[in-house]
């Protein structure tokens, strides 16, 4: 099976039957009592949400807690029933088997929560991810927005994506488990070991072929206005004055980090890049966020477009300056979509 470069360097044995000795059994047990409870729960909901918001958000939060514990469960024991079935001399077999079941999770999740927060979802340009190899750079604004390049690029178009995730990440089960029999970077943000990171990604990115992509969230993190003032300070602090007027511009994205990007482009001249913007995710940065209601009935569009090797500048500045440029394009595509879904309910 392939190996995630980072885990290697990173990871020792005890710590990860540590992590996954507690996350098993949180999720182990947190299942089985949500499901024990849920009528009971679920009728207080009710009444409260009956009482404050007649579109039941707390109740439908609380459907898709349960949906999502019992996708954890369920991937577990399917990643376990692949490990068992699949010969470990198999690395290919085994590893595409590991991808399906990614895909399928994914979409079980997306599909709920489209479903149970009753939001429509559109999807243009991804056609344009074939063929590979492509690096993919998401927008971040949202837990939800991890999910929609397993969906609509990995499964929808076959295509085999390493990802660059956080570490934190591996406190998810099915992340940690999956997602470490497959070639991802798990990353340690603000560790001070920034070239080791950058080197990890750099391996990441070798022998990717026509059916692979790595994907990467520019940003870093998701955006905030916190977390905004926070990056424009950091690049005033560069003394970089005409980024710092660039980044002052964007309204609904962080400026990028340029070392794991440009350092993905670097090790993979030949590779095109796919930008991949959405909105529609605003305001849900983490799971509690869903019991507001703020995701219910939305739009969420996301758009997709190609820049190819041949168009990408290899000079340093250039580069960097070409990553801020693209992301002002996504900053700006967000700013048409949202002042439009404003003037719909005007």
């Amino acid at each position: 099976m392939e190996r995630a470069t980072a885990r290697r360097r990173r990871e020792t044995l005890r710590e990860r039957w540590h992590r996954r000795a507690l996350t098993f059994s949180a999720y182990g047990l947190a299942w089985p009592l949500l499901t024990a409870s849920l009528p009971v729960a679920l009728a207080l909901a009710g009444v409260v949400d009956g009482a404050t918001d007649r579109r039941f958000p707390r109740s439908r939060a609380l459907l898709f807690a349960w949906v999502y514990l019992a996708c954890e469960c369920a991937g577990l024991l399917a990643s376990l029933a692949l490990w068992l079935a699949s010969p470990a001399a198999d690395t290919k077999r085994r590893a595409a088997w590991h991808y399906a079941l990614q895909g399928v999770w994914a979409s079980a999740l997306l599909g709920a929560a489209a479903r149970l927060f009753s939001f429509e979802l559109r999807v243009t340009g991804d056609a344009r991810v074939r063929p590979g190899p492509v690096l993919v750079f998401v927008r971040h604004a949202s837990l939800a927005d991890t999910l929609l390049p397993a969906v609509f690029l990995a499964r929808r178009h076959r295509m085999r994506l390493r990802w660059v995730m956080k570490r934190e990440l591996l406190f998810d089960p099915c992340l940690d488990v999956v997602g470490q029999r497959l070639r991802n970077v798990f990353v340690r943000r603000g560790s001070g070991e920034g070239e080791h990171e950058i080197a990890a990604l750099v391996e990441l990115a070798q022998g990717i072929g026509a059916e692979d992509g790595v994907v990467i969230f520019p940003e870093g993190t998701r955006f905030t206005r916190d977390r905004q003032s926070t990056r424009l300070a950091a690049v005033e602090a560069s003394g970089d004055t005409e980024r710092l007027t660039r980044a002052r511009r964007l309204r609904h994205v962080l400026p990028p980090r340029h070392g794991g990007p440009l350092g993905l482009i670097e090790a993979c001249p030949a590779a095109d890049v796919l930008v991949v913007a959405h909105v529609g995710f605003e305001g849900i940065a983490r799971f509690g966020d869903a019991f507001s209601g703020a995701l219910i009935g939305r739009r969420v569009e996301v758009g997709c477009w190609r820049v190819a090797a041949r168009a990408i500048p290899r000079d340093a500045a250039a580069l960097r300056r070409w990553l801020d440029d693209e992301w002002a394009r996504v900053d700006a595509w967000i700013d048409e979509r949202l002042g439009a879904e404003a003037a719909r309910h005007d």
